[in-house]
């Protein structure tokens, strides 16, 4: 009987999408709220195996549902608890590759001295703020590029 499964499952491979609902539908005894193939596939091949071969034994089952009965499991906090509050600093956000708030990052490009102020929330260009270095980087080139790479910063010089 192991062939007709092996034959079975390798059948679920070729089927449309529609086709595994139906089967799914037809194993199961109700309609299937997904229509991810490989999901299908594994369920279907799952109760195909567990019909030919046999289930968990009655033993089995009742001591899965005695572990789930003393197991308290939660998805999602319960709305009437409010986590503490957690007030992240900038500065204990900030890459360790950037200098500290108010340094100038100066480079020669094309003839030109680019003159970039690092802020505590992210750079000052020619009197316009940016939200990062790569984005400035752009801006002067007209490319995406590395902002650290541009400016010769850190790990990436």
């Amino acid at each position: 009987m192991k062939l007709d499964i092996d034959r079975e499952v390798a059948a679920l491979e070729g089927m449309s999408t529609g086709q595994l609902c139906e089967r799914y539908a037809e194993l199961f005894g109700e309609p299937v709220r997904t229509r991810h193939k490989r999901y299908l596939v594994r369920k279907i091949a799952w109760r195909l195996q567990a019909t030919a071969e046999g289930d968990l034994s009655e033993r089995a089952r009742r001591r899965a549902q005695e572990l789930a009965d003393d197991t308290e499991v939660r998805v999602m906090p319960p709305r009437s608890v409010q986590g503490p509050t957690v007030r992240v600093d900038a500065a204990m956000v900030s890459d360790p590759r950037l200098p500290r708030p108010g340094t100038a990052l100066v480079r020669k490009y094309k003839g030109r001295q680019i003159r970039v102020l690092v802020l505590a929330d992210g750079f000052e260009y020619e009197g316009k703020h940016y939200g990062s270095l790569s984005s400035v980087a752009n801006q002067i080139t007209g490319t995406h590029c590395s902002g650290y790479r541009f400016f010769k910063l850190g790990a990436e010089q």
